[in-house]
């Protein structure tokens, strides 16, 4: 066997390992667990960070004010030093449409150290302090969610015994780029942290999507949320490791009626969202990087080469292994196209949009040694361990 055909062989080897052994990270049926209605419903306090969003907020606060919940509920939206009213536009929604109690405030710029994200979530949840809930539920301020959102989440969390309970909100796919790119996010995402390892109790695997986490208070007081993770740029899943390194029993799974309006129509848009953070996620480590680009070449770029370069050398067992690696490698992605709603034809085209995220990750460490890594709404955030120590 030639070198591409042993390089093709071990590409298919690696599907097959992470089509059995991976969690069955590419199945789409981890949904809300099973959940009975409590006797008594406990209270929430809703916070919402938010920094320049008033083109989304029309879409997603009305939401929130209408939620279905039997319980003590009230929202609190901080307002991360925005420039584009969106402070006064949702104390204007809050009176036009009724619903929940709503509160707006400000904490001012975040001290050296803190995410703008985390510093709203931290002020947001001193101000809930005061009501005593039992509940904090941590939605953005882009995501839409059902009547009964709030509901089942709570349901889930009270039968379940879980102390976080998160769904990966649906994304936006209307344009080209987002069907191309946005299904493949969180099927890359799932297949890094398998949700059902995540469900587990005991297991070491943990995240969470930041656009919609339920948290009982008492963990996060257990765990020092927000204030343990405040340099965090991947708040979601350093937030879901507190917990539990807390001793927390947490729970991640995909949504079925909570939705993010946030659009991002063209390329550089996503490119901009997955760069700003996929270097963070490496640990800024070039070593990670190097073993990342060498693995998604191995695994996304190698099959449809090998098909190639087996019909052109007329090289059956080249192209036979990647063939069959493309093969599986497709036949894994179809579920979440079928979630998304998306035609079936985009499933071979996996390899192209892998090697945009690739290329993506690249740039970021690229943006990242050039000082402009992990930017985001008009800041630029440090690695942590430029940070200064505070003990």
């Amino acid at each position: 066997m030639s070198a591409i055909a042993w390089t093709a062989a071990g590409s298919l080897a690696a599907w097959l390992w992470l089509l059995l052994c991976q969690g069955f990270f590419w199945r789409t049926d981890v949904r809300l667990p099973r959940r009975t209605r409590p006797d008594e419903w406990p209270s929430v306090c809703i916070v919402v960070p938010a920094r320049d969003e008033a083109a989304v907020l029309p879409r997603s606060l009305p939401s929130l004010l209408a939620q279905d919940y039997p319980g003590p509920a009230e929202i609190f939206l901080v307002d991360d030093g925005s420039s584009d009213g969106t402070g006064e536009l949702a104390r204007e929604l809050a009176r036009k449409h009724g619903g929940l109690p709503l509160t707006v405030d400000s904490p001012g710029e975040p001290p050296a150290g803190w995410t703008g994200k985390l510093w709203a979530v931290r002020h947001g949840i001193g101000l809930a302090r005061a009501r005593a809930p039992e509940y904090l539920l941590l939605t953005d301020a882009d995501i839409a969610h059902a009547p009964d959102s709030l509901r089942e989440l709570v349901a889930a969390a009270r039968s379940g015994g879980f102390d976080a309970v998160s769904q990966m909100a649906r994304l936006r796919v209307e344009s080209l780029w987002e069907r191309l790119v946005v299904p493949a996010f969180v099927y890359f995402f799932a297949q890094l942290y398998p949700f059902r390892w995540i469900g587990r109790k005991g297991a070491r695997t943990a995240a969470a999507a930041g656009g919609c986490v339920l948290l009982r208070t008492d963990a996060a007081e257990r765990a020092r949320v927000p204030d343990a993770i405040r340099h965090a740029v991947i708040d979601d899943v350093a937030l879901a490791r507190a917990v539990k390194r807390g001793g927390g029993h947490i729970w991640l799974g995909l949504a079925e009626r909570v939705d993010s309006v946030r659009p991002y129509p063209r390329l550089r848009d996503l490119w901009r969202m997955v760069s700003r953070s996929a270097y963070a996620q490496l640990r800024h480590s070039p070593l990670l990087l190097a073993g990342t680009v060498a693995g998604l070449a191995l695994v996304y770029l190698v099959p449809p080469v090998a098909v190639v370069a087996g019909l052109v050398g007329a090289d059956a067992a080249t192209a036979a292994a990647g063939g069959l690696a493309w093969l599986v490698m497709t036949g894994t992605y179809v579920p979440m196209l079928r979630y998304y709603r998306q035609p079936l034809w985009l499933a071979p085209l996996l390899p192209f949009t892998a090697f945009l995220y690739l290329l993506m990750t690249v740039d970021s460490a690229v943006q990242h040694y050039r000082g402009r890594g992990a930017a985001w709404k008009g800041r630029t955030y440090t690695r942590p361990d430029a940070l200064p120590d505070e003990g």
